[in-house]
């Protein structure tokens, strides 16, 4: 059948009554299939959110200067508390003028093509209309004075990234974290075969394991807020020189100026840049993210592991299919959900990490466009997080096939039974257990008449014969407690 010959209603594609706001219509499944799961972070990663967060700036910044004696700028106690609520009662009219102003015109001003040419005319519009300031105009040259629309973007990415961190990711990847110290804590002596190259080895307990993922989530975790703490803001003008702000005031000590006002806004100060920030606080950010995801995307292959080994049970909901054609089954969608968003946030996060930190001499506008994926890197961690919460929830472990598989794997004794025997002079007990277990089945009969034959006192063979692989845990249960 050629292309011609198939009807044109065959044509792929979205309905074409389907409107754009839809999720169904959504390019990015982000803001489409996983929207429910995205819609925390659109306050900090949206396009709205960056406009409002560069209005926060902007309006932060008139204050600033009206604070500055030599600025001929007088913003009374009521005059600061209108400014203060266009940036808190910040809306999507609001989004919606900002919008205009770069891309149409709107309140008499052409359009800027340029977004944060955008904001400063919002705010002239906006504290014009707002009736609680007099003479609103004195205000408009020190909107943006002396500024580079970097001062501002940098700033507003910095606030959004730290909040959106903050507020988000880090309560969800806790919540993982938490659920994992609970599991650790109640199944501590649950005794389970650990595998060393996929191969039997000495046993463990399913709750220490646990333990071990909750704690190295703790300490991935750490090192992201550290990142977050260390999130520093450049405002410094066109080239990173305060030209602009010398230039018109040379007596005021601008480096002085720019460390206060960055730092009110909760950023570390960074007084070398060029036209840009260099960015390397955000790509150490960026790289400690991907170690929390590094950690959890281990979590979630062992977990689909464990599930396959049936050494995990998981719920069932009442009424989902599991496959199309095999009605059996539960497969591990949250946890094979995760893997892919982990992975997916990995490679955005690296290039993102890498990306950011260069810029052309003093400047150029590559790196901007890459910002505006940004948060898109940050949903794949969001919706990972969920998932894995929710297969933590619904996954049991199953304690019989557990010890049904100790009992017929007994050969991991045989590192006890070595270490016992050294411990009494023998000095051919690796080899002795080798010969008896070396790839090859055995049974704890076996073992027993190992030791029938030994030369060793009473009380050692006794020790030896009240090995087994189900009681040889070693200290597992005790470990969960180091993460107290």
């Amino acid at each position: 059948m050629t292309r011609d010959s198939v009807p044109s209603t065959w044509e792929t594609g979205a309905p074409s009554d389907l409107s754009r706001s839809d999720p169904l219509a959504a390019v990015s499944p982000l803001d489409g299939r996983y929207a429910d799961h995205t819609a925390a972070l659109s306050p900090y990663a949206s396009e709205a959110g960056l406009m409002r967060a560069r209005v926060h700036v902007e309006a932060a910044y008139l204050l600033a200067l009206a604070d500055l004696e030599a600025v001929p700028l007088s913003v009374s106690r009521d005059d600061r508390a209108v400014i203060r609520d266009v940036v808190e009662s910040f809306d999507a009219e609001d989004a919606d003028l900002v919008k205009r102003l770069e891309t149409e015109g709107a309140h008499g001003y052409e359009r800027t093509n340029h977004d944060v040419k955008a904001i400063e005319y919002f705010l002239r519009i906006r504290l014009g209309t707002s009736g609680g300031i007099d003479d609103t105009e004195r205000l408009f040259p020190w909107i943006h004075f002396g500024l580079t629309s970097e001062d501002v973007n940098n700033l507003a990415h910095r606030l959004l990234v730290r909040d959106a961190v903050e507020e988000v990711l880090l309560p969800a990847a806790r919540e993982v974290r938490d659920r994992l110290t609970s599991m650790a804590r109640e199944h501590r002596n649950v005794p389970m075969l650990a595998r060393t190259h996929g191969q039997p080895a000495t046993p463990t307990t399913f709750g220490k394991e646990m333990a071990v993922y909750a704690a190295r989530v703790r300490t991935a975790e750490a090192r992201l807020v550290a990142a977050v703490d260390g999130l520093a803001g450049k405002l410094a003008g066109a080239s990173g020189t305060y030209a602009a702000h010398h230039a018109a005031y040379p007596d005021v000590d601008w480096r002085a100026f720019s460390r206060s006002f960055v730092e009110s806004l909760g950023l570390e100060h960074r007084p070398l840049a060029t036209q840009v920030n260099p960015c390397d606080d955000l790509a150490e950010l960026f790289d400690a993210l991907r170690g929390v995801n590094n950690v959890l995307r281990d979590l979630a292959l062992d977990a689909w592991l464990y599930i396959s080994d049936r050494y995990l049970g998981q719920e069932t909901a009442e009424g989902e299919t599991g496959s199309s054609t095999m009605p059996h089954k539960v497969n591990p969608i949250d946890f094979e959900n995760a893997e892919g968003n982990l992975s997916k946030a990995n490679s955005d996060l690296a290039f993102l990490a890498d990306y950011v930190t260069t810029s052309r001499l003093q400047r150029d506008l590559s790196d901007s466009t890459v910002k505006r994926n940004v948060g898109a890197a940050l949903a794949h961690c969001l919706v990972a997080y969920s998932k894995l919460a929710n297969g933590l929830e619904k996954v049991t472990p199953n304690e019989q096939v557990m010890r049904e598989e100790l009992e017929a794997t007994p050969e991991v004794i045989g590192e006890a039974v070595q270490t016992i025997l050294r411990r009494e002079g023998d000095t051919d007990a690796y080899e002795r257990v080798k010969q008896l277990t070396r790839g090859q089945r055995v049974t704890l009969e076996a073992f027993r008449e190992l030791f029938a034959e030994l030369d060793v006192d009473e009380s050692v063979r006794t020790e030896l014969q009240e090995l087994t692989p189900v009681g040889y845990t070693g200290l597992a249960d005790e470990l969960v407690d180091e993460l107290e």
